[in-house]
This record gives C-alpha cells, structure tokens and sequence, in this order.
C-alpha cells in the first residue's frame, strides 16, 4: 500500500499540538539520600578482614575453574587483596573512624567459586573484635575472577606502493573478565548483620594485531585493569555507608492563565521564587481546576526550598480540596522524602553525639 503524504502531515500537526499543550514540564533538582547501610556512630573502630581465599577441601575445585577462566596465576589472591585495600584507603580518607585495621584471620575460609559462605557464627565475630579492639567488622566474604576469550581473524586488502593491494590478517582477541565480590559488616553489639551485598563489574581488555602475539597482549594487559578495578570496587564499597547526593526529575503545571504562562518563562530563567508568587494569587482561583493546579505548584515550591513538611500540606491540598490526582501520587513521593530526611538526621545526630563524648 502506498504511503498517504497527507496522513503523515496529519500525523505531524497532531504530534506538535499534543506537544505544544502539554500542561506540565519537567525540572530536576539536587537532593540528598540517606545512606544505603546504616552504620551505628557509637561503632568507632573498625576491622577489615579478608575472607575470599577457598578452604582447602575445595583448593581442586578452584584450580580448575582458575584453569578453564584463563585465571593468571594468583590473581583473585592479587584482586582481592586491591579490593580490600581500597575499601581501607577510602574509609581513612573519610575520617568515619577512629581506628581502621586490615587484619589476616587464616582460619575464616570460604567454599570459593564466587559464593557467599555461611555467616560468621557471633562468638567468632565477638572474639575477633575482643582480639582486635574493635567494635564492628567489614569482610570481604568472596572474591572471584572469570575470564572469557573471543577471538577472530579479518581479512583486508591493504594498499601497498604505487596502488598494490596487499591482503593482510588482522588478528582480534576480546577477553572480558568477570568480577564477582560479596561482602558484610557485622555489628556485634547489636548482633546483626549491617550490610550483605554482592557487587558484580567487568573488565574488558582487547588486543589487535597483524600477528596472533599482538593481539595475545589484551591477556597479558588485563591483569593491571583488574586491578585497577578491584581497588575502586573496595572505594565504592566505602561510600555505601554515607549520605548521598542525587538528582530527582518533578513535574509542575505551566498551562491554566497567564499567570501559569508567565511563571513558566521566569521559571525557565531559574527565578522560582518569582515564579510563585503567581502560583500563589491562583490558590483562590474560583475555577478549581485551576486552584489545584496552583495549590500542587506550591508544593514543587516548598519542595525546592527545603520545606517537605510545608510542600505535603500544599500536595494534600490540591488533592483533597481540588481533585487534583498528580497531587496524590507527588504526596507519596514527599512523604518518602520525609522518611529519608528523618532518618538522616537521626544518623546525623547520632555521629554528632559520639563526637562530642
């Protein structure tokens, strides 16, 4: 069948003037998160032990998946010991803790292959911390690499003196490793387990080459990239016990009067606080649709100043007054927030507390 110009002009016009009568547009604005793993403040001391090497019974087992993974020769021995001190560096840049320790406990092993162990049994962990004057432990309970190799010859012609194609070899080889880690804190005072995560990355290194040696070097480079890798997976791991910053993306009403309009464009050059001062001579507009939609916009306002408590009144206004359904699916997202905050600052008072003892 063939194609209808008109249709597709239609289709354009419709697309633009759904576009153009969108009520809503988008801002993003900067928040802050509580921490993903709730660390106690009165723990004060830490211990970092490394747990990953494989208990004796299973010393085969790990040779030969070392041998079909193309392993380099004590490399997850190598990685895990990056890892763990990455973990070190970064917490002693923080300054989170009084004291920091990397500590060798040969007798914690683990089955290997890349899976957790049972947790420590409590008097362990109570010992060790007693042993080692420490309040709370980090461990790295596994570590293990897995390679894969992918490799191909091309074919091209290469233009040689005086126009001569010459045909060459190209030679390819793609190794892609896998980096597995799973970790925990274990707080003895409380007798909980703070944080177990398991954290995967990759690492790919590839050689090219006129000769299949050329390109063997992606094997023989990929050892300092995993490495490299093992050490920012320990730094990482460090930040999962602090507040964070991220971006969040509202929508706010741009379309009801003109003074909807005109807030838009002040809004668009970063004057938000001009912005509601229109919003808020709507809040009483006899046309409801129109109040809710202001009233909703004095939420995102508030929001944007710091003002949760204030932005859920204005949110459950526009909805319980107005109808306004945006309003109540955004009053969920303010109340979460709040949640957020309270707990941060709980966290945030607790550190506060143990500093000042």
């Amino acid at each position: 069948m063939r194609n209808n110009p008109g249709i597709k002009v239609l289709f354009i016009l419709s697309a633009i003037i759904v576009s153009s009568c969108s009520s809503m547009n988008r801002l993003t604005m900067s928040v802050t998160e509580p921490a993903p793993v709730y660390v106690p403040a009165n723990i004060e001391t830490i211990a970092i032990i490394n747990r990953s090497l494989p208990s004796v019974q299973n010393d085969e087992l790990e040779k030969l998946d070392k041998i079909f993974s193309v392993e380099g020769k004590n490399l997850d021995k190598n990685g895990a010991m990056e890892t763990v001190t990455g973990l070190y560096d970064e917490l002693t840049k923080t300054q989170r803790f009084d004291t920091i320790k990397i500590i060798d406990e040969l007798d914690l092993k683990n089955p290997g292959l890349g899976i957790f162990p049972a947790s420590l049994p409590w008097e362990t962990v109570e010992n060790i911390c007693k042993k080692n004057n420490v309040d709370a432990i980090f461990v790295l309970s596994f570590y293990d690499t897995d390679a894969s190799i992918h490799y191909k010859a091309e074919k091209f012609d290469f233009k040689g003196p005086a126009g001569i194609k010459i045909p060459i070899v190209e030679h390819h080889a793609l190794v892609t490793t896998f980096i597995k880690t799973g970790w925990r804190i274990y707080d003895p005072l409380n007798r909980w387990i703070a944080d177990e995560i398991q954290i995967n990355h990759q690492v790919k290194s590839e050689g090219v080459g006129v000769n299949p040696l050329n390109a063997a070097r992606a094997i023989l480079d990929r050892e300092q990239a995993v490495l490299q890798t093992s050490s920012n997976i320990g730094h990482n791991y460090a930040q999962r016990i602090f507040p964070y910053k991220t971006r969040v993306s509202r929508d706010y009403y741009v379309r009801g009067t003109d003074n909807f309009k005109i807030a838009k464009r002040r809004a668009q050059t970063g004057n938000w606080n001009a912005a509601a001062e229109l919003w808020e001579e709507e809040v009483s507009n006899p046309k409801r649709k129109i109040a809710g939609r202001a009233c909703y916009n004095m939420a995102i306002i508030n929001e944007i100043n710091g003002n949760l408590n204030t932005a859920v009144d204005w949110a459950a206004k526009s909805y319980t007054d107005y109808k306004d359904k945006e309003a109540l699916q955004y009053l969920k997202v303010l109340n979460n927030r709040i949640a957020k905050n309270d707990q941060l600052k709980q966290e945030t008072a607790e550190k506060l507390s143990s500093t000042q003892k």
